[in-house]
């Protein structure tokens, strides 16, 4: 049998574009979640409110603690997810922006030109 592929698992805080809603979330698909969320794909709490801007995570490789972390995170209050997300991203910077630009100029680059005429 060959090399078993390490698994990672993620706690994550998303906002929106004002930053004023705040989720919190795991994951063992992180780069397809954030893309779901920024895509509105998943329907209820983060589409409703737009929650598309991830501005903190933290990765483990057992699947226990990173249940463990988000339920402590979301018990915690507000002000200690502030803390925690200027902590490591004191901008409140999209800390995935530049994750899915190939499949946007993919996309584009597949569309029809606007104005382009059919001669």
């Amino acid at each position: 049998m060959g090399e078993r592929m390490e698994k990672f698992y993620y706690v994550y805080i998303m906002t929106n574009k004002s930053n004023g809603v705040l989720y919190t979330g795991v994951t063992g698909e992180f780069e397809a979640r954030v893309w779901d969320h920024k895509n509105r794909t998943l329907r209820g709490f983060t589409s409703r409110y737009n929650v598309n801007k991830l501005v903190w995570f933290e990765e483990f490789e057992d699947v226990n603690e990173a249940i463990a972390r988000e339920k402590e995170i979301k018990a915690g209050s507000r002000k200690k997810k502030i803390s925690l997300i200027e902590c490591k991203n004191p901008e409140w910077r999209d800390l995935s922006e530049g994750w899915y630009d190939d499949e946007v100029i993919q996309i584009a680059s597949s569309a029809p030109k606007i104005g382009a005429s059919s001669q």
